[in-house]
């Protein structure tokens, strides 16, 4: 079972434009700043690509955690997916789409992810993981979104 949610950003930004900055590893460091995530292996700095692995470290709920994600899919300026390839789900899986609209664009988040050990990891699905992927994801997306001097929608 995976539990899934959604987020839509609105940004002055053309999507070519808000594409680059949703795959630019500086920007996700600066965004993450709270729990100190770095990128540590793989593409450390400017933008990841098609096939590319980028490994973080960060602590999340004061746990340290590292995570290696690889970009699945790509097509550029539409589209890009990254999965986790190693670390602490079960699965994680984020589709990242961009759209134009007359005054910029929208990237609208798709995660899908899954905690490991059964039962307790649903449980901690549904009660933690779940509200705090989900405004993590929320405010990354204003982050990027600020950088066009527009705050993002929920």
């Amino acid at each position: 079972m995976t539990v899934s949610f959604v987020c839509r950003t609105e940004s002055a930004l053309p999507p070519e434009k808000l594409f680059d900055l949703a795959r630019s590893i500086d920007l996700h460091v600066d965004s993450q700043e709270r729990s100190g995530e770095r990128a540590v292996g793989g593409v450390t700095s400017g933008l990841i690509g098609e096939g590319q692995e980028v490994t973080w470290r960060a602590r999340h709920f004061g746990i340290p955690i590292t995570m290696t994600s690889g970009i699945t899919e790509f097509t550029f300026p539409c589209s890009f997916t990254d999965e986790q390839i190693r670390g602490p789900f079960k699965s994680f899986r984020h589709v990242h789409e961009f759209e134009g609209t007359g005054t910029g664009s929208i990237m609208t988040d798709r995660v899908e992810f899954a905690a490991p050990f059964g039962l307790l990891g649903r449980v901690a699905e549904r009660l933690v993981l779940h509200r705090y992927l989900h405004r993590l994801i929320r405010d990354r997306g204003h982050f990027l979104a600020s950088i066009s001097g527009h705050t993002g929608a929920p």
